[in-house]
C-alpha cells in the first residue's frame, strides 16, 4: 500500500515540497449530485424558486470555491488555475453537478475540482432549501485526472461491493433506484454490467450508474429499439405502410446490436415543458425514430429556453455522435438555441440546415423563418430542429438519408465520391 505523502516520518501532518517536479498540464473532473424533488427539479429549471438564478448562482459559487481552495484545505497548494467549469444536469430527482479545473504546474488539480462540485453543490442547497428542506448533497467524487507521472487518471468501475454509487440508493422508489426517465415505458433501468467507456450515455451525465460506468442508455431493457413504434413506426407495420417518411425510415433501419449503430442525444428547448405545464411532442418522436435506427439514445432532455446553452454542454459531455435539439429556434426574444449551438461549433454543416429549411417552406412558408443551424463539435453533429412536430417531421425526412454518410466523414472514414 502506498504511504500517504501528507504525512512525515514521525506521523505529522506536513504540506508536501513539490519544487522537484516536473510542470505538466493538469485537468481534473468531479461530479456530485443534489438529490431532492421533482417539484424542485422543474421549479429551477423554469427558473422559478423563490431565490432565482439558482444555477449561476451556483456556478460562481464552484468557481469562486476552486480559486479558494488553498485557503478550505490546510495542505493544498496554491495554484493559478487558467480555467475552472461547472455545469449543471437534470435527472427527474436531482440536479447534478460537474467541475473541471485546468492549470499546468506541479502538482495536480483534484482539490479543486471537488471543492468547486462541493460549494457548488452546498449552494443549490442553500438555494432550494426553502422549497425542499431534506435535499441531500450525495456522491461528491473524483471522475477522472490528467497529467504529472501517472498521466491518465479514471475512475474504475464499482461492479458490486464497496461503496454505493449516486442513483443505486435502496428504494422503492423508481425514481431514486433506477432514474425513472420521460420516455415510452418511464423506468429505465441503469445497467451496471453492461457499462463500458465507449458507450457512456448516462441520466444527465451525473454518473448515476457507477462513477466510472456513466452508462444509462434510454434504449434499454423494455424501451429498446423493437418496443419503440409508437410514432415514427417499427416492424411488420411499417411494411405496409404508404407513408414515404416511415418507407424512408425502414430502409434506413439499422440493426441496434450492430456494432455499427451510434450514441444519440435529444434535447429539447421548451421553457413550458421544463416547467411541466406543456407537452413536449417532439423530443419523444426524435427518440423513437433514433432508436428504431439502432442509435443508443440519451433523452429527451428537456431544458427551460434560458437554460439551453447548459443543455448543449450536458449533451455534448460524453462526445455522442449526434445531438439533435428541437424547439428555440425561431425569432421570439426567447428563441437563443442557434446562438447557443454555435459558440460550440467547430464547423457548420450550412447545407443541412438549409435543406431542412427548404423542404419545411415548401408545405409551410412560416418554415423559413427557423434559424436553426447544424456543425461539428468535435466529432459530434449538432443539429438543430424547429419545435413543431412537423418541423421535426421535415428534419428526420432530410437526416435519415445522410446520417451513416456523415457520421462515417466525421468519424474519419466514408465514401467521398
Amino acid at each position: 500500500m502506498s504511504e500517504l505523502s501528507h504525512v512525515d516520518g514521525a506521523g505529522r501532518a506536513r504540506m508536501v515540497d513539490v519544487s522537484a517536479k516536473s510542470e505538466s498540464t493538469r485537468i481534473a473532473v468531479a461530479a456530485g449530485e443534489l438529490r431532492t424533488t421533482a417539484e424542485v427539479v422543474a421549479l429551477v429549471r423554469a427558473d422559478d424558486m423563490p431565490k432565482a438564478d439558482v444555477l449561476p448562482t451556483a456556478r460562481i459559487a464552484g468557481i469562486m470555491a476552486a480559486k479558494k481552495t488553498s485557503e478550505l484545505i490546510p495542505l493544498c497548494h496554491q495554484l493559478a488555475l487558467s480555467s475552472v467549469k461547472v455545469e449543471f444536469g437534470f435527472t427527474d430527482t436531482s440536479i447534478t453537478i460537474e467541475a473541471s479545473a485546468k492549470t499546468r504546474g506541479q502538482t495536480g488539480v483534484e482539490m479543486e475540482a471537488l471543492t468547486a462540485v462541493a460549494v457548488a453543490g452546498l449552494t443549490l442547497h442553500d438555494m432550494v432549501k426553502a422549497v425542499d428542506p431534506a435535499a441531500v448533497l450525495n456522491g461528491v467524487r473524483l471522475l477522472t485526472k490528467e497529467g504529472g507521472k501517472h498521466g491518465h487518471w479514471e475512475r474504475p468501475e464499482e461492479n458490486g461491493g464497496g461503496a454505493v454509487a449516486v442513483g443505486e440508493v435502496e428504494s422503492d422508489d423508481a425514481t431514486v433506484g433506477s432514474r425513472r426517465l420521460a420516455v415510452d415505458s418511464g423506468h429505465t433501468a441503469i445497467d451496471v454490467g453492461d457499462a463500458a467507456d465507449e458507450t457512456r450515455y448516462d441520466t444527465i451525465g451525473s454518473g448515476d450508474a457507477t462513477d466510472g460506468a456513466r452508462n444509462a442508455p434510454i434504449v434499454s431493457g423494455e424501451a429498446t429499439g423493437e418496443t419503440r413504434n409508437a410514432t415514427v413506426g417499427s416492424g411488420d407495420a411499417t411494411a405496409e405502410s404508404g407513408d414515404p417518411l416511415v418507407q424512408l425510415h425502414e430502409a434506413h433501419r439499422r440493426d441496434p446490436d450492430s456494432p455499427e449503430a451510434g450514441s444519440a442525444v435529444v434535447l429539447v428547448a421548451s421553457t413550458g415543458a421544463a416547467a411541466g405545464t406543456r407537452e413536449d411532442t417532439t423530443g419523444p418522436v426524435l427518440v423513437d425514430w433514433l432508436a428504431g435506427l439502432g442509435f443508443s439514445v440519451r433523452g429527451p432532455l428537456v431544458y427551460a429556453d434560458a437554460d439551453i446553452s447548459f443543455g448543449l454542454a450536458d449533451a455534448l459531455r460524453f462526445e455522442p455522435d449526434l445531438v439533435i435539439s428541437t424547439g428555440g429556434t425561431g425569432a421570439s426574444p426567447t428563441d437563443g438555441t442557434p446562438e447557443a449551438t454555435l459558440s460550440l461549433l467547430d464547423r457548420e454543416l450550412p447545407g443541412v440546415a438549409e435543406a431542412i429549411r427548404r423542404r419545411g417552406t415548401e408545405k409551410f412558408p412560416l418554415a423559413a423563418l427557423s434559424r436553426g443551424v447544424a456543425g461539428l463539435a468535435g466529432r459530434s453533429v449538432v443539429v438543430n430542429l424547429p419545435g413543431s412536430p412537423g418541423g421535426v417531421k421535415d428534419g428526420i425526412a432530410v437526416l435519415e438519408p445522410l446520417l451513416d454518410h456523415l457520421l462515417a466523414q466525421v468519424a474519419g472514414g466514408g465514401n467521398h465520391e
